[in-house]
């Protein structure tokens, strides 16, 4: 005879565990359901274009900082040079005096002004000089001196202290910005990670073609440079075509925007300043509209700048990871000014 058993009761637990499970299953579905879809390849390259123009401007807040720091650097170096060889010849005077002194005392006793100077302040002896009728026109003489060499050796020190000071603040700002470009670029990689390798190849194929393209817009248009220099400085640059972008690079196998530019006119013989904060003030502003080749390009706050090439073509040097190329003006940036040097 078949025995008949109460099915079990599921314990408490049991049922605890198991509707625990079901939620976080529909929980994790429902965050499938709703998660952001990847990006298509065309908005991976929208933003990390935008995280290589901002990588740029702390890129160009670094060498104008970089460039200051080198500059204060030997200000400073220049400043404690005097100051030793001051102190070197202070320290001649004194010397000098010292035998004056020696010489008294060999001679009856030191004279009493000169105790007054070896014994305290010679500034507040040299100002009772006056009433010293004892003090011997050669001990003036060398106490003049010795007065002249201490307050050249305190304005000289007092100099050297403030440009350490702004040296000081020059080196943290060089930190921060390069702490800034970093993260940009490390940024912008992560997003190029996203895509897969024939992506990310097919990305640099487009650019190449339209950097080809735009060189060709280039021989094509044939226009009159903006000067004889204009022109050396846009043949030397064209020299570099195919050369890495580089930040803080100026040349001659590696270069950034301003490192491009900044050779380019070195080659024609004129020396123009390093950031494109600065080479905006270098020459003479011109309208968009009177641009000619050899010209230089501002794009984007002035963050970015290239070599006007004709035909509403640029020659610069893009981004990491890009190459010193031809590009048109309408896939570099917002346009910001032009300048002639």
């Amino acid at each position: 005879m078949a025995s008949h058993r109460r099915p079990k009761t599921p314990s408490r637990t049991r049922v605890t565990v198991l509707t625990a499970t079901a939620a976080a299953a529909v929980a994790l579905t429902s965050q499938a359901a709703h998660a952001d879809p990847k990006p298509t390849k065309s908005e991976v390259k929208a933003k990390v274009d935008k995280l290589y123009h901002e990588a740029e401007t702390a890129t160009e807040k670094y060498n104008g900082a970089k460039e200051k720091q080198d500059k204060l650097k030997k200000q400073v170096d220049a400043i404690q040079d005097k100051v030793a060889r001051e102190q070197a010849d202070l320290n001649t005077l004194r010397r000098e005096l010292g035998s004056i002194a020696t010489a008294q005392y060999r001679s009856g006793g030191i004279d009493p002004s000169v105790q007054l100077f070896l014994a305290s302040d010679p500034d507040s002896f040299l100002d009772q000089a006056s009433a010293l009728d004892q003090l011997t026109a050669k001990q003036a003489e060398s106490l003049q001196k010795i007065k002249a060499k201490q307050r050249t050796l305190a304005q000289q020190r007092k100099e050297a202290q403030e440009k350490l000071g702004t040296l000081a603040d020059v080196r943290e700002a060089l930190g921060k910005n390069k702490q800034k470009f970093q993260s940009k670029l490390g940024e912008a990689q992560r997003l190029l990670n996203t895509l897969t390798a024939a992506e990310r190849a097919t990305m640099a194929e487009g650019e190449q073609r339209a950097s080809r393209a735009a060189g060709d817009r280039v021989e094509l248009g044939n226009e009159v440079p903006a000067s004889a220099l204009g022109a050396a400085a846009l043949r030397a640059a064209d020299t570099r075509v195919g050369m890495p972008y580089v930040r803080t690079a100026t040349g001659p196998n590696s270069f950034d925007c301003s490192g491009l530019t900044q050779w380019a006119y070195a080659q024609a013989g004129v020396e123009i300043t390093r950031t494109t904060f600065t080479q905006i003030n270098r020459g003479t502003h011109i309208a968009r509209s009177q641009l000619k080749p050899g010209d230089l390009v501002f794009f984007s706050n002035t963050s970015h700048v290239g070599l006007y090439a004709g035909n509403n073509t640029v020659l610069h040097a893009p981004y990491p990871g890009a190459y010193v190329r031809y590009e048109s003006m309408s896939t570099i940036g917002s346009y910001q000014a032009a300048v002639r040097i």
